[in-house]
């Protein structure tokens, strides 16, 4: 699989890799500090095992700063989980790796994207929809919340057309 983008030499901008059984360390602690009900390690190695398309974002230095996972099937794109580390919000890097993975996407011929996000987060919805995806339905008391409730689910999708 090529690489959706590479750092440009002397820019200081993140290149992008696939992620590796190695980063898994990383990986759980940026979905420790960003999310109240983190996915487990177990989930990003069954992911990682299962041959998900799953890239992390890095510095010129190594650290990692961001990670997408992606199930590609039957023409469908799924994305599962899209984050950037704390403390490095307004970036441009949640853009920058969501239209990886669209890129990713599209070369594995997939025609659409779908993706479940809380309604509570805010920045994710406003980053979809700028980037033209658009509310299709909800999933009821999807995500586990605070004092053992649960938060509904927005389904997003978009069409990938032809570049």
């Amino acid at each position: 699989m090529s690489q959706p983008w590479a750092a440009d030499a002397g820019t200081g901008l993140p290149s992008l890799r696939p992620m590796r059984e190695a980063d898994l360390d990383a990986v759980m602690a940026i979905e420790l500090q960003a999310y109240p009900f983190p996915w487990t390690r177990g989930i990003f190695r069954d992911c990682l095992h299962s041959n998900y398309a799953m890239w992390v974002q890095t510095r010129d230095d190594g650290a990692l700063l961001g990670y997408g996972v992606l199930s590609i099937a039957a023409e469908e794109a799924h994305l599962l989980n899209l984050c950037s580390a704390p403390g490095h919000e307004r970036q441009g890097l949640g853009q920058r790796m969501l239209q990886a993975m669209l890129r990713i996407a599209r070369s594995h011929g997939a025609q659409r994207v779908f993706l479940e996000v809380r309604p509570s987060n805010v920045r994710a919805i406003a980053l979809y929809e700028r980037s033209g995806f658009n509310e299709i339905g909800r999933r009821p008391r999807y995500y586990p919340a605070a004092d053992n409730g649960r938060e509904d689910a927005i389904v997003m999708a978009m069409e990938l057309l032809d570049d």
